[in-house]
This record gives structure tokens, sequence and C-alpha cells, in this order.
């Protein structure tokens, strides 16, 4: 069972350990490592997204165990997917994310989805599996992404 929580209910050492993971960190050119007080920052800035675009990042519990992190944030081109998982739970990913966007067309009314990964990722086949179609590249600080888009027309024909 997957349920979905604010990153709030989860204890920091815990969600400080996902951030740090380094099979994750080498997907993630824009991390840096977090200590303590990084990772309650970082955990109140997703929250307060929340706020200020009616959605934002969820945690994620796997029967009842901490599995990652995931959801939407408001960037330049609309809502930005991003999911990160502990290594233990890298075979739930794809069930978690078509959850996610189900609550995302569904519950938050988003209309577009973009997601952008790194160059380390080669997840074409994956993410067009979902619905998502190439989007040009996007580029964060000196990192380029490979990003693509969702729209809600899109999934709803991909998942009726």
């Amino acid at each position: 069972m997957i349920e979905f929580t604010r990153l709030t209910r989860i204890p920091l050492a815990e969600v400080q350990e996902l951030l740090n993971e380094p099979r994750n960190a080498r997907h993630m050119p824009l991390a840096d490592r977090f200590d303590a007080r990084a990772t309650s920052d970082w955990v109140a800035e997703k929250d307060a997204l929340w706020q200020m675009h009616g959605y934002g990042p969820w945690a994620f519990l796997v029967d009842g165990r901490f599995a990652g992190w995931g959801g939407f944030q408001y960037e330049e081109g609309g809502a930005d997917f991003a999911l990160v998982l502990r290594p233990e739970f890298w075979g739930r990913g794809a069930q978690i994310t078509r959850e996610s966007l189900d609550r995302g067309f569904g519950e938050l009314g988003l209309e577009e989805v973009t997601i952008a990964l790194p160059e380390t990722r080669n997840a074409a086949k994956v993410v067009a599996k979902v619905g998502f179609v190439p989007d040009g590249v996007a580029t964060y600080g000196e990192s380029s992404f490979q990003q693509y888009r969702l729209t809600r027309a899109a999934w709803a024909a991909h998942h009726p």
C-alpha cells in the first residue's frame, strides 16, 4: 500500500539520509550534501510550495515505511514532477508516478506537467509509457536536462 503524506511528517534524519543517498545523487546534479539544518530548511521550503501554489511534493510511505519524496513543484513551464526514492523502493517508481499523476490531474486540477531528467538518466522510453512527449531542453544553473511534457488530455487517453 502506498500512502501520500506531507514531508513534515517524516523524521528529518530519514529525509536527510535519502537526500544524501549516493546512488540517487549521481542523477541529481543540482543537489548538495545535506546536514541537519539544510534538511530542515529544505523540508520547510518544499512544504511551503503547497501554500504558494496549491501543490507541492509529498512523502511516500510504502507499507508504512518512508520510501521517498516526489510530486509537483512550480517552474517556469508550470508544474514540474520529481520523484526520488530510496534504492530499495526503486521498483515501485512506476506505480508511485501513476498515482501521483492521477492526483495531479484529478485532485489538484493540473492541466499539464513537465519532467526534467538529467543526462545521466536514459528514461525516454519509461516516460513515454506514461504519456510524456519530448519538450526540448531545460537548463537550471549550469546543468541541462531533457524535458518532457504531459497534458491532462494525453494522460486521460493513456489512462482511461
